[in-house]
């Protein structure tokens, strides 16, 4: 899917040389997906603290092996 976006020449080329990146579009692909997943976790620390659990629940009982 082409796309035409102003992004700032001198910021492409430094994230092309500091990830080693070939291709401004690969520079752009990897800076997405880290973007994306960064988000994601952000996401899940909004959990912390909400989730209740049974303080009773062993875990180590659940490795046996019967």
């Amino acid at each position: 899917m082409p796309s035409n976006l102003a992004i700032d020449d001198d910021l492409l080329n430094l994230a092309k040389k500091i990830g080693k990146h070939k291709t401004k579009r690969a520079a752009v692909n990897e800076a997405l997906q880290e973007y994306i997943q960064r988000r994601k976790q952000f996401e899940i620390t909004k959990l912390f603290g909400k989730i209740e659990y049974d303080e009773k629940y062993n875990y180590k009982e659940q490795r046996k092996v019967p």
